[in-house]
């Protein structure tokens, strides 16, 4: 069996090296360690399961998940020993996301865009190295067979959002990404590692924008657009999600791409203009 110090990812082990202590809390560092475990497909733990996901032994685990309930950020499942995170948590995003207003800029444009293709809408900006999600516009009261919400993160390197931000993003910024710690979701139609994207990221600098069958759920084609600063450099994307067996992809492409690169548009002058995102790498 691995030890809790085998188990951690090259940049938690990084994190912990001498010349780092001196200038981090590593208590600190755990509790968001322990908070990152969950997700969609891991909603409610119990005490073992956080430790070994966390790479903590279980005497730590259980001083963090207890320190994390009694801040309001962590709650006790009833009649059982699991954890879940509280919607407090919630907080810590939407603060940062409501500092810069995006929601009140972005929101007019995929309105807009959802109105002439019919299809939902959404615009991620990236938060380390996944995708957050912080606005969504539906198309009437149809539900796809995946679930979206405001506050949603999925891996920037699995998702067709994610690709589109990455194509242009420079050089040095993706191999920053590349050395973070991964997540790799369980509803992943097919396991991609950032080794694998190069080709697809060259595809989708050439065109402007991504299309293809969606990487997280069965039965959607996606086309995501990036939303780029005034230097090029992706600031978010617009995501359009259609059944696949609604049209054939090039009717999906004729419906939705200009549109989609018109809310982009739209976007990165509203951004440029209110300065909420700065136009420099």
């Amino acid at each position: 069996m691995k030890t809790a110090s085998q188990r951690r990812s090259p940049a938690e082990k990084g994190a912990c090296r001498p010349d780092r202590l001196r200038s981090t809390v590593q208590s600190l560092a755990k509790g968001f360690r322990i908070l990152e475990v969950f997700g969609p497909e891991r909603e409610e733990l119990t005490l073992s399961e956080v430790a070994v996901a966390a790479g903590l032994d279980s005497g730590t685990a259980y001083r963090m998940l207890n320190t994390l309930v009694d801040l309001g950020y962590v709650d006790r499942v009833p009649d059982s020993r699991r954890f879940r995170l509280n919607l407090k948590v919630l907080d810590l995003g939407f603060h940062a996301i409501a500092r810069y207003d995006l929601r009140a800029i972005v929101r007019p444009a995929l309105r807009k865009l959802v109105n002439e293709t019919s299809e939902a809408a959404s615009f991620g900006v990236l938060n380390g190295a996944e995708v957050l999600y912080v606005e969504r516009v539906r198309a009437g009261v149809a539900r796809l067979s995946v679930d979206i919400r405001l506050g949603t993160t999925v891996p920037a390197h699995q998702s067709i959002i994610g690709h589109a931000i990455l194509a242009f993003l420079p050089a040095g910024e993706l191999q920053r990404l590349a050395a973070l710690p991964q997540r790799q979701t369980l509803s992943a139609r097919q396991r991609i590692e950032w080794q694998d994207i190069g080709t697809a990221l060259a595809a989708i600098r050439e065109a402007g924008y991504a299309l293809r069958a969606a990487t997280l759920s069965e039965g959607l084609r996606i086309l995501a657009v990036p939303v780029r600063d005034a230097d090029g450099i992706a600031i978010g994307a617009i995501s359009i999600a259609a059944p696949a067996g609604r049209g054939t992809e090039d009717e999906f492409r004729a419906l939705a791409l200009d549109p989609a690169q018109t809310a982009a548009r739209d976007i990165a002058r509203a951004l440029e203009a209110s300065g909420s995102i700065g136009t420099s790498p």
